[in-house]
């Protein structure tokens, strides 16, 4: 039976889960599993999606660490005889809530509004863990392939442990064919492959001037203040036209894909008359250049603020790395720079972040081949491929570790999802062809 002929059954399987699959979601979204804050409540997560992955049959589904980090979870539903054994990935942290008055719902309360589903975690990526146990659960928990679950418990911190835990259970993570739900699809109901990831790393940078903080009447125009120096310094990061101008980032060229402006400025709401940074293609800004920003700083607070020169400033600065370069040599080149380029002869301090390696995709071979045929089966149309400005460095773990296996990153979330922000949602219609998606490709891949 070919994959089309076995479509209308496998769409009526996922129909009549899909009520459930969404009320497991809204009990995964009620645990509070921000890794960055709540490591409990993490590994709780992790024990909840053990257990369903023994209710969808599973041979067997453990909780796993190394080195001290955070839990993930493997589970096993072996491959029949002659069969692949396909990697399911997603992962189980979120980011905090944020401002919890400026959600229209409570954050870790998954409530529908329409077609979306609302809540921390119902598109980043706990959508992603539901969809990977639908998809086994539309074959009776007896899928046609192997299938191994791995769901982590630190993306959201840079996977610090996630190679140490690859390392380590090797032989149980093998796979032919991975499957890593975490990225976007192009926009709600036109699915995406996602090509390449760009890399993350950040660092803190402190700047002193002065022993102590003087009166900025008495000295001021004489001795640079550290607040005012760290801005020069933070300046210099990027060229008049916006384009960051740290010296040893690589570049990739861009997509010939066009990204509507109009679409990017209802996705950003930037507003009227802000004009974007940087120069090339709107593709190779987001996905195949490095940018760096700003992303935080200690100062003064404006309502503490008096009359004085401060001594001492800092800032967090972000750096996403272009896919093909590498993240540490990334972040050396950044603290080079911000080490260099100091005005006043300040004193400098720069202290190293986290790291994510970036990714390249190549989406060839019968695994495309299969994944191309169920997405137009349950999407009506192809894959567009994308880039994507955000990274998931386990990508690049993964491929290092099983270089003959077929990587497929794909997506339940769309553009208007708002990952990491206010009234993160997953469109519904979305989550059950990412359902479906999935177990048309198990199907086409035995």
């Amino acid at each position: 039976m070919s994959l089309a002929e076995s479509a209308d059954d496998l769409a009526a399987r996922v129909d009549d889960l899909l009520g459930s699959a969404v009320e497991e979601l809204t009990r995964l979204v009620a645990i509070r599993s921000v890794s960055s804050l709540e490591p409990d409540q993490v590994r709780a997560n992790a024990e909840r999606i053990v257990e369903l992955a023994r209710q969808a049959g599973a041979a067997d589904a453990t909780v796993v660490t190394e080195g001290g980090g955070l839990p993930a979870v493997i589970a096993h539903w072996p491959a029949p005889e002659g069969a692949p054994t396909v990697l399911l990935y997603s992962h189980g942290d979120v980011q905090p809530s944020g401002d919890v008055t400026q959600w229209h719902s409570e954050p870790f309360v998954a409530t529908r509004r329409g077609e979306r589903l609302y809540g921390r975690g119902t598109a980043d990526d706990k959508g992603g863990v539901i969809t990977h146990l639908a998809a086994v659960g539309a074959f009776g928990g007896r899928p046609p392939v192997g299938v191994t679950l791995f769901i982590e418990g630190e993306e959201e911190i840079g996977s610090p442990s996630m190679a140490a835990i690859i390392a380590a259970h090797r032989a149980e993570l093998a796979a032919d064919v991975i499957v890593i739900a975490d990225s976007v699809n192009w926009e709600q109901g036109i699915p995406s492959l996602t090509t390449s990831l760009r890399g993350v790393a950040d660092c803190v940078v402190e700047v002193r001037t002065l022993d102590h903080p003087l009166h900025s009447g008495q000295f001021g125009g004489i001795a640079p203040d550290a607040l005012t120096t760290l801005c020069r310094l933070l300046a210099t990061l990027h060229d008049a036209h916006g384009d960051v101008a740290v010296e040893g980032l690589k570049s990739l060229p861009g997509p010939t894909l066009d990204y509507p402006e109009d679409r990017l400025r209802e996705e950003t709401a930037i507003l009227d008359g802000v004009q974007w940074t940087g120069t090339g293609s709107l593709v190779e800004r987001m996905w195949t250049r490095p940018s760096v920003s700003v992303l935080a700083m200690d100062a003064t607070p404006v309502d503490q603020a008096i009359n004085i020169l401060p001594a001492v400033a800092r800032a967090k600065v972000g750096l996403r790395v272009a896919p093909g370069d590498d993240a540490a040599q990334a972040l050396e080149a950044l603290t080079r720079h911000l080490e260099s380029h100091v005005d006043y002869g300040a004193h400098v301090t720069v202290t190293p972040g986290q790291i994510g390696a970036p990714g390249i995709i190549e989406i060839t071979g019968r695994a495309a081949e299969v994944a191309d045929e169920a997405f137009r089966i349950a999407w009506g149309r192809s894959p567009v491929r994308v880039g994507c400005g955000g990274a998931i460095p386990l990508v690049t773990d993964l491929q290092r570790a099983f270089p003959g296996a077929a990587v497929l990153v794909t997506a339940v979330t769309d553009p208007d999802s708002r990952m990491h922000g206010i009234d993160e949602s997953l469109h519904l219609g979305d989550f059950r062809r990412a359902i479906l998606t999935e177990a048309l490709l198990l199907a086409g891949l035995a």
